[in-house]
């Protein structure tokens, strides 16, 4: 070969080497530089996104439930925590009625509500079979012993019911969502004192019936009484005489009974709802006091709630 060939295929040869060098370098820098992912890859690395993404959504739903629920919670807490006031309240304020013959305006409206919700949600249903229980399970394990033993029952919750009356119209209760548990309440105390009643007249106690009713009701009292199913009792006092009327009534009962014991009485128990038939002397062995839903009058309550001011 001659000198210029040798000398071209050196210069060819560097040429070569030179250009292969910077293929590598590109090639490197680009391997460098680049990031390379297959489709499956990229599948898999969207999909866990999605999914990270999915689960935050549902951490904050969670959340976002988990706070209403406590806040709904807290919320019927207060609710109960208020209720259970206000029922507390108005036991003590029946009492203290009772015990001062307080009149009807005097009574807190939230009492009328609670007074229903009583008789609503059953609990004077248990209270008055508990107690019905306890006085004849009283009964029967004590028997008449002398000619004077009588036993004093307060029948102006049944008389209550005569229309003569009951003068309220159902739809005033409406109002509280209780058109007919007011009715029902009524009808299971008529059945209850009415079994009592019948009881006691079987094991051969002599009854005297109470009642506030003024004497010209007597007649239309007793045609009631007979009709409800009341019969044979020994005596029936009504309430005060013209000349009495101003007379409490917690006063003519006291009366009444002191009267009876002149007369060889022998008071062994009062049965009633009211207080003023329970308190005086002359109360015989064992006084019952029957649950009374109303606490005062319901009926002039209702009345009064929907009376203008």
């Amino acid at each position: 070969m001659s000198a210029y060939g040798h000398h071209m295929e050196q210069e060819y040869s560097a040429q070569s080497l030179s250009s292969r060098e910077g293929s590598e370098r590109a090639s490197s820098y680009v391997m460098e530089s680049g990031f390379y992912m297959s489709s499956f890859a990229t599948t898999i690395f969207i999909a866990s996104l999605v999914t990270v993404g999915l689960l935050f959504i549902t951490l904050l739903i969670a959340l976002t439930v988990m706070l209403q629920s406590c806040e709904s919670k807290s919320r019927g807490a207060v609710e109960a925590q208020k209720g259970s006031y206000d029922s507390n309240y108005c036991h003590l304020f029946s009492l203290h009625k009772e015990l001062n013959n307080f009149e009807a305006d005097q009574f807190p409206s939230v009492c009328r509500v609670v007074a229903l919700q009583y008789i609503k949600e059953g609990q004077y249903a248990r209270d008055l079979n508990s107690t019905m229980w306890m006085i004849e399970d009283y009964f029967g394990s004590i028997t008449p012993q002398h000619d004077g033993d009588v036993v004093l029952m307060d029948v102006d919750d049944i008389l209550s019911s005569d229309p003569q009356y009951s003068n309220v119209s159902m739809h005033r209760y409406d109002h509280y969502g209780c058109s007919d548990c007011v009715e029902e309440a009524k009808h299971l105390k008529h059945m209850l004192i009415l079994r009592l009643y019948m009881k006691l007249h079987a094991n051969g106690w002599p009854l005297i019936l109470l009642s506030r009713k003024p004497e010209t009701h007597r007649n239309t009292s007793v045609e009631y009484l007979v009709t409800a199913g009341f019969t044979a009792w020994s005596s029936l006092i009504l309430s005060r005489s013209e000349a009495e009327l101003h007379m409490d009534s917690s006063d003519y009962f006291s009366r009444r009974r002191a009267t009876m014991q002149r007369e060889g009485f022998r008071i062994m128990s009062i049965i009633s709802s009211h207080m003023d038939a329970l308190r005086g002397p002359l109360l015989g062995k064992r006084i019952f006091k029957l649950p009374n839903p109303l606490y005062h009058n319901l009926e002039h309550q209702i009345e009064d709630t929907h009376t203008p001011k």
